[in-house]
């Protein structure tokens, strides 16, 4: 076989590898949002065919012959992504034994129900004994594929390719002193006024359909459904999210909704080309949740933003405890003492993954065991927040994360911030008018402008890499933590 048959071969085994895991994480879908409960031993079998398959594609020994065949014959930028992206999945499937993917893929399945019962009846050791199983089995495929290197590490690269600890542990030492500071001296001042009112669920989700609109998410090829942890699920054709709804609190809706549109608009804002193949997706979590952010974040809660939807909840509502758009900026942007993660303001939001990061780490080096996470988890949220857990699901049950095994997933929230930060200190260099547009509530320029820079080019370039290009320098925390003090300065009268 020559080189070019071993290529355009490579490219439809690809393909047919790319189909069936959407197949997979369309399962997954239904697990959070249509399958019934009983049936959550059926889809841990079912999950676990999956992967067998999956790995057994992935590890095929063809793969290996067909990457060797076309070695330095990529004729172009595309074609040569295509396959260094291919090599790098190869080289880490074939590290993890068919056996130990299918058992983590039925575990983690089985796991993530259990996680949901406990969470609703605020019982962490109904969950000890299956988080044991996972953290076991996450262990043994870091090793694998860690190879005698450094486990989180080979783990985080799952989510963040070419990310290590030890460049966290830098960004976060140079976050947490700002982020403390601004905190204290917030917490120090009145709280602004919340909104009072009463907040029906089907108003709530009438209006989140439109904000996903506004923001250019494509319904033609997605869907919004309820979760109880929003996410966001596909690529190309079909790119479903999630929002979660609360009688009292419109924002979590809202903004949840905002948030999974970032995500699914990178997912459909890739180009048409790259579909079903390892550039037809977002290329890491980090530069996803960039997207997720600054739609949610630096657009969604954006003063002029806020004062076009202000006008939204009003017609929708009437009245809703604050009575001018100043109020209601302030209100959607209010510093409070809480325990959720996603339910956390800009300021506090980093916090709690320094404090996921290094617990999850702790893990996974065997330092904590699982059965100590609940107590371990609340004297440090109390050494860090000065207020105690007062239960399991405002706590360490509160995330799904780590019932699924995606160990290593936390800090790219973080790290998404931080190339969040940068992209929006450049757009608004690029697009002076911008407070102009999306005070009519109108985010075309914003999200064009992300799509150009950034969504288009899918898995083409190494993360680091979209950034740099997008803003034409290097990611830094420096941005985001200036963006952070002007804003909650401004708010608070600092």
């Amino acid at each position: 076989m020559i080189p070019n048959d071993a290529m355009t071969a490579l490219f439809e085994y690809q393909r047919e590898t790319e189909a069936l895991a959407q197949v997979a994480g369309r399962l997954g879908w239904d697990q959070e949002t249509m399958m019934p409960r009983g049936a959550a031993l059926q889809r841990g079998e079912e999950m676990a065919a999956m992967e067998g398959v999956l790995h057994a594609r992935r590890t095929d020994p063809r793969v290996g012959e067909w990457l060797a065949a076309t070695e330095g014959q990529a004729a172009d930028e595309v074609s040569a992504a295509k396959l260094r992206l291919i090599r790098r999945a190869y080289d880490r499937a074939v590290k993890v034994p068919a056996k130990l993917a299918s058992e983590i893929a039925r575990v983690t399945s089985v796991a993530q129900g259990q996680w949901a019962e406990a969470r609703a009846r605020d019982d962490f050791a109904a969950f000890a004994p299956v988080l044991e199983q996972v953290v076991r089995l996450k262990r043994e495929e870091g090793a694998a594929l860690a190879a005698g290197g450094n486990v989180y590490d080979a783990m985080l690269d799952d989510y963040e390719p070419g990310m290590r600890a030890a460049e966290l542990e830098a960004m976060f030492a140079e976050m947490r002193p700002r982020l403390v500071a601004l905190r204290e001296a917030i917490l120090e001042k009145p709280e602004p006024a919340a909104l009072t009112g009463e907040f029906p669920e089907s108003s709530q989700l009438a209006l989140s359909t439109k904000l996903a609109a506004t923001f250019g998410y494509d319904f033609t090829r997605g869907r919004i459904d309820k979760a109880v942890h929003p996410f966001s699920s596909g690529s190309g054709s079909d790119v479903r999210i999630t929002t979660r709804t609360n009688p009292t609190d419109p924002f979590n809706c809202f903004y949840s909704t905002i948030h999974e549109v970032g995500h699914a608009c990178y997912e459909q804002g890739i180009d048409a080309d790259y579909a079903l193949t390892p550039l037809g997706q977002g290329v890491s979590m980090g530069v996803h949740e960039s997207q997720s952010r600054i739609y949610e974040n630096q657009l969604g809660r954006s003063r002029a933003f806020t004062g076009w939807l202000f006008g939204q909840m009003q017609g929708v509502f009437g009245d809703i405890g604050v009575d001018t758009p100043e109020a209601f900026f302030a209100a959607v942007n209010r510093v409070q003492r809480d325990f959720i993660r996603t339910e956390a303001d800009e300021v506090q939001y980093n916090l709690h993954i320094m404090l996921r990061f290094d617990l999850e780490r702790a893990l996974i080096a065997g330092d904590l065991k699982p059965g100590e996470l609940e107590g371990a988890w609340n004297e440090r949220f109390e050494r860090d927040f000065g207020y105690a857990v007062p239960r399991a699901a405002l706590g360490c049950l509160q995330d799904v994360h780590w019932s699924v095994g995606l160990f290593g997933y936390f800090p790219t929230y973080s790290l998404g911030n931080v190339y969040a930060g940068c992209l929006h200190r450049a757009m608004r260099g690029d697009l002076p008018d911008l407070d102009a547009q999306l005070a009519q509530g109108d985010t075309a320029s914003a999200t064009s402008w992300l799509r150009e820079k950034v969504q288009r080019h899918g898995g083409l370039y190494r993360p680091r890499d979209v950034i740099t290009r997008a803003c034409g320098e290097a990611p830094s925390a420096g941005p985001l933590l200036d963006y952070i003090e002007a804003k909650f300065g401004a708010i608070y009268g600092l």
